[in-house]
C-alpha cells in the first residue's frame, strides 16, 4: 500500500477518458473526478494545484506555467498516443513522470487508413456528396481497383507496419521509408529516400509524430516530387501536411485525392467552428481527428494508461515512462519499507543517501537506479519504519527533488 491514504490522492481525468480508467481508480479507493472537456491554461492551473494524478487526451495543454503550480502533482497520463501536449522536460526536472498508450489504438487508427485507400480509389467522396444532393452520376472513369498499386508508407512504427500488413491482404505493393532501420513484415520493401517513395507511390499515407523536423513534412517541394495522381492521407499529425500546398495540387489536379483527419488548428470542442483549406474540394475525405475514436481503442488506452499510473502510484513502478527512467519494481516484501527519491543526476549523491540510511541504523535489502541527463530515480527497500524523519534529511540535500514512502 502507499504510504499517504489513498482517499487523499487526487485524481483528475478530462476529456471523457473512458470510464473503464474512473472505475480502476475508484475500486482501488481513491478520490477521482471525470471531467468531459478539456481545460484552459487558466482553469487548469487551478486545478493542478491540488491534484496528484492527471489524465488527459490530446486537447490539454501542459505547459511548463501550469507544471510550475503543480505542487502535489506525482503523475500524468496521456490517454493518447501523442505527447507533446506535455513539456516533458520540464515535467521530468519536476519528478513527475509521464505515460501514454503507444499501442492501444493502432489497430483503428490502421483500419481508417486502408478504408480511406478504397474510397479514394473510387471516387466515394464526390458519389456521395452528389448522390445525396439528388445528382444520379454512374461513371467508373477515374474509379480503380486498389490491386496492384503501390502504398507508399512514411513512418514504419506500430502503426505504419499495422497499415503494411492489412494493405497487403488487400493485394497493395507496400514501399516505405523510416529515419530508422525498421525490419518488414510480410512483403513490404524498405525505401531509400522519402524522395523515392513519393514518386513510386500511388497512395501516400503518413505515420510520424510531431517533431520539428517533421512539420511541413509534406508541403509545395514534395508535392512536385509526388507521382501524379497520387492520393495523400495523413491521419498522424495536423502539422505534417502544409494543407494550403496540397489544397492546390488538388485544385490543378497533381494529386487525385486526400484523407486528412488531423489539422495544425482543432477546435477545442464540439460547437466550436472549423475551417481548412481543403473543404468542399474534390475527393476529400475530412474527418474530425477520429483515428483512434472507436469504443474498443478507447476502452483499450483507458486500461493501458491508467493500469500504469496506478502501478507507478502504487510500488513506484515508471516502466513505460516517457520522460523518465524506466525501472520495473516488484511488490514491496511484507515488513519492509520503499524509499523512492527523484533528484539531480550528480556524482555523490547516493553515496549521501547511503550514508543517511546507515545513520538511522536501517538495513537496506535491495535498491534500484535509473538515470537520464537531467535526473536520477531511486527506489531503495529498508528493515525498518523510519517515519518522517529519513523522508525530511533527504528532501533537505541540495539535489532531491521528490521523495516518497511506501509500505
Amino acid at each position: 500500500m502507499i504510504s499517504y491514504p489513498k482517499e487523499k490522492i487526487n485524481v483528475l481525468l478530462l476529456e471523457n477518458v473512458h470510464q473503464d480508467a474512473f472505475q480502476l481508480f475508484q475500486k482501488d479507493g481513491f478520490n477521482v473526478r471525470l471531467l468531459p472537456q478539456a481545460l484552459g491554461e487558466d482553469e487548469l492551473s487551478k486545478e493542478i494545484e491540488n491534484i496528484h494524478v492527471l489524465g488527459i487526451r490530446s486537447k490539454t495543454n501542459l505547459t511548463a506555467p501550469v507544471l510550475a503550480k503543480a505542487k502535489r502533482l506525482m503523475t500524468v497520463g496521456c490517454f493518447c498516443i501523442g505527447t507533446n501536449q506535455v513539456d516533458l522536460a520540464e515535467a521530468e526536472k519536476k519528478g513527475i513522470p509521464v505515460f501514454n498508450a503507444p499501442y492501444s489504438n493502432t489497430r483503428s487508427v490502421a483500419e481508417l487508413v486502408i478504408a480511406e485507400v478504397v474510397m479514394l480509389a473510387r471516387r466515394v467522396p464526390d458519389h456521395i456528396r452528389n448522390t445525396h444532393a439528388g445528382i444520379w452520376n454512374k461513371i467508373s472513369k477515374n474509379c480503380f481497383e486498389v490491386r496492384g498499386k503501390t502504398l507508399g508508407i512514411v513512418g514504419y512504427g506500430h502503426i505504419g507496419s499495422q497499415v503494411s500488413v492489412l494493405a497487403e491482404a488487400m493485394g497493395l505493393k507496400v514501399v516505405y521509408y523510416d529515419t530508422q532501420t525498421v525490419l518488414p513484415l510480410g512483403n513490404a520493401t524498405p525505401i531509400n529516400s522519402y524522395e523515392e517513395l513519393l514518386s513510386v507511390s500511388d497512395f501516400v499515407t503518413f505515420h510520424v509524430p510531431e517533431l520539428p523536423e517533421t512539420t511541413n513534412l509534406y508541403a509545395a517541394k514534395e508535392i512536385k516530387a509526388t507521382k501524379k495522381g497520387a492520393y495523400i492521407i495523413n491521419l498522424s499529425r495536423g502539422k505534417v501536411v502544409d494543407l494550403e500546398a496540397l489544397a492546390e495540387a488538388i485544385k490543378s489536379g497533381h494529386i487525385a485525392g486526400a484523407g486528412v483527419d488531423v489539422f495544425p488548428q482543432e477546435p477545442e470542442s464540439n460547437s466550436d467552428p472549423f475551417i481548412t483549406p481543403l473543404q468542399n474540394l474534390q475527393n476529400v475525405i475530412l474527418t474530425p481527428h477520429i483515428g483512434g475514436s472507436t469504443e474498443e481503442a478507447q476502452k483499450n488506452i483507458g486500461t493501458e494508461v491508467a493500469s500504469k499510473l496506478l502501478k507507478f502510484v502504487n510500488n513506484g513502478s515508471t516502466t513505460f515512462a516517457v520522460n523518465f527512467p524506466n525501472i520495473e519494481l516488484n511488490p514491496i516484501p511484507q515488513g519492509m519499507y520503499r524509499i523512492l527519491n527523484v533528484h539531480k543526476n550528480q556524482p555523490g549523491f547516493l553515496k549521501d543517501i547511503n550514508s543517511m540510511v546507515s545513520e538511522i541504523g536501517a538495513n537496506i535489502s535491495s535498491q534500484h537506479l535509473g538515470t537520464s541527463a537531467e535526473i536520477g530515480y531511486l527506489s531503495m527497500v529498508i528493515n525498518m519504519s523510519v517515519g518522517d524523519e529519513l523522508k525530511e534529511r533527504i528532501e533537505r540535500h541540495p539535489g532531491s527533488i521528490k521523495t516518497r514512502i511506501l509500505y
